[in-house]
């Protein structure tokens, strides 16, 4: 997509906007699912696989972890005069196996987080012009 035509991805290739799915690939020997996307061949030390395809990956997990981000990062990162503290989560894909680690939504701070609470992949600004994908916590059973 063209930045005349709207917001761009941070990251090519690693996420889809509509509908907001994270892009992994997968060896077709082990069936071992990567994320971010692997190039070159399978890291899983067993396999000598070579042939990676790609594949969209769950767009919902539980919370392994999290953590709040309170100071402003160090260059080379870039950020606003105006930094605010975010959350990071470490969210689990049982499908896949495996952990991604992505910024909770804005407005949602670590107080309202918990281990093994279910979130859903959405994509957000990250600032004027740049896509990013979040995770946000979604309501328990009953609520």
């Amino acid at each position: 997509m063209d930045r005349a035509d709207g917001p761009v991805s941070v990251v090519d290739g690693w996420f889809t906007i509509d509908p907001p799915r994270l892009t992994g690939t997968r060896c077709t020997a082990c069936g071992t699912v990567y994320f971010p996307p692997q190039t070159l061949t399978c890291r899983n030390p067993v396999c000598d696989g070579d042939e990676l395809v790609t594949t969209p990956l769950s767009d919902r997990g539980r919370i392994w972890s999290y953590a709040d981000a309170r100071y402003r990062p160090p260059p080379p990162y870039v950020s606003d005069e105006d930094f605010e503290p975010y959350a990071i989560a470490a969210v689990e894909l049982a499908a896949e196996r495996i952990v991604v680690l992505g910024q909770v939504v804005k407005g949602i701070g670590v107080d309202e987080l918990a281990v093994g609470m279910e979130v859903e992949l959405v994509v957000e600004e990250l600032d004027p012009g740049h896509l990013v994908w979040k995770w946000r916590p979604l309501p328990e059973e009953g609520e």
